[in-house]
């Protein structure tokens, strides 16, 4: 068993975009690497698919989305649960996280994830347990920080 690590929209969107090829390959290393155990949440999916279809230069087409939202989906997903709503919220306050990112963070910590793979948070941070980790920025996956 590996590091559980929670990997947030854009990691995903990356690996099947070709808006930024040096991304796309970072995205597949980190999903393929084997001492990694990846996590995600049915918010992830949903963000996922609308902007695959709609917001990346060459999008997927409806079908093509639910595919890779149906192989994405095979990884362990975090429900989106009135609980985790609630306890995102004070997240949210004490943070000072937009609504969606304390949703992911919250996500990443009831999980019992110990790294966020995101590059919408400021990397090297710790928020409710949990590394915020940029992958693109050249961290190595296991790094302590």
């Amino acid at each position: 068993m590996g590091v559980r690590a929670f990997v947030d929209t854009d990691v995903f969107v990356y690996l099947y975009s070709s808006d930024d090829p040096a991304k796309r390959d970072v995205a597949r290393d980190l999903l393929l690497n084997a001492d990694i155990d990846l996590v995600l949440s049915a918010q992830v999916l949903n963000e996922f698919y609308v902007t695959v279809t709609r917001k990346i230069t060459s999008p997927l087409s409806p079908g093509d989305a639910r595919d890779a939202v149906g192989s994405l989906a095979e990884l362990e997903v975090v429900p989106l649960t009135r609980n985790l709503v609630v306890d995102a919220l004070d997240a949210g306050q004490r943070y000072q996280l937009s609504h969606w990112d304390s949703l992911i963070v919250e996500a990443a910590s009831r999980s019992g994830c110990e790294i966020l793979f995101t590059e919408d948070l400021s990397s090297g941070s710790i928020l409710r347990g949990v590394t915020i980790t940029n992958p693109f920025l050249g961290q190595a996956v296991a790094e302590d920080e």
